[in-house]
């Protein structure tokens, strides 16, 4: 597993993370097209990689990228935070919203799923940031990462955020005293 808090130690392994990308979003039920992946590798990261408080947790099995998940320190003025912010209930942005950490993707390819990558991923990408809580948003449906999230302590705050995806919550100061013990 490797850590990765700047940008610029990305740019080695922007081709490999969009490996692992297109081999789990462009799975059948995701079905994300090769556009999309393009748009992923050409904008998404590098936009994000450039946001602050942007870390990026890599799993290798062997020499092999098998895995990533990212996120940033999310504010008012970026696109998610400001849809969030227009559909959730007043409570939910005022506790939730503004200084969160922000999960964007979480992504294992499919060949090696099952076998623990995920949670060590997400646990990685969460240790130590400075946030007290994160927030994402997730398929709707019963699939394997809503189930992830709420095993690993994720709350759900609004159903239906998005037409297929909820938003979920974590409290990071919690989770952190929960870990503790």
């Amino acid at each position: 597993m490797k850590l990765l808090t700047d940008g610029d130690e990305l740019s080695g392994l922007v081709d490999e993370l969009t490996t692992v990308y297109r081999r789990a979003f462009g799975a059948a039920g995701y079905d994300e097209s090769e556009p999309d992946v393009e748009r992923f590798r050409d904008e998404q990261l590098p936009r994000h990689a450039g946001r602050e408080g942007f870390r990026c947790a890599v799993a290798f099995d062997e020499a092999a990228c098998v895995g990533f998940a990212y996120g940033y320190t999310g504010q008012r003025g970026q696109w998610w935070t400001d849809q969030v912010a227009a559909r959730a209930p007043a409570d939910v942005v005022e506790r939730w919203l503004d200084g969160h950490f922000e999960l964007v993707e979480l992504a294992v390819d499919p060949a090696v799923q099952r076998r623990g990558y995920g949670a060590a991923l997400h646990d990685a990408l969460l240790r130590d940031v400075p946030n007290d809580r994160a927030l994402l948003t997730t398929y709707r449906d019963d699939r394997p990462a809503p189930r992830l999230y709420r095993r690993l302590g994720w709350e759900l705050l609004v159903a239906g955020i998005f037409d297929d995806s909820d938003s979920y919550g974590l409290d990071l100061r919690r989770s952190a005293r929960e870990g503790a013990r």
